[in-house]
């Protein structure tokens, strides 16, 4: 039996989510294991407003196309659509990878400047701060547009 039996993968709307979609697939093939793919969709707070940053329908389309690629490697897999503020999307992952009783949690890194990461921590610096689940960080692909 493989240490990794549930993966939980999460997905944004950038194209690096492929990569941590196909690194999920590899891992779990080799462990047998199952994956749900959770996407947050975030809103953005003003002081007047909370502002959507995603469509639904674009949001739904990123769940699918993860499950979709999941499954066609023969990776049994779910998915779940959550919402929240940009500073509650890596609560949210980890709160997810934890109610699904994940072994592995698989990211993409999105690489910011020094000065950017200062005011804006990475989702996967901060789901890491949250979580004493194993973390796994997709490298970019040469393919990303």
């Amino acid at each position: 039996m493989s240490v990794f039996q549930r993966i939980l993968v999460a997905v944004d709307p950038s194209p690096a989510r492929r990569s941590a979609v196909r690194l999920a697939a590899e891992v779990a093939k080799l462990a047998g294991a199952e994956v749900r793919v959770v996407h947050v969709i975030a809103s953005a707070a003003s002081v007047t407003a909370i502002v959507p940053l995603e469509e639904d329908t674009e949001a739904q389309a990123v769940l699918d196309e993860a499950l979709t690629a999941l499954r066609g490697e023969g990776v049994k897999a779910e998915g779940t659509l959550l919402r929240g503020l940009t500073t509650q999307v890596a609560a949210a992952i980890s709160e997810t990878a934890e109610e699904f009783g994940a072994d592995l949690i698989v990211l993409s890194p999105h690489h910011r400047s020094a000065a950017q990461a200062l005011f804006d921590p990475r989702v996967s610096d901060a789901v890491a701060h949250h979580t004493d689940t194993a973390i796994l960080l997709a490298p970019e692909s040469p393919d990303q547009d």
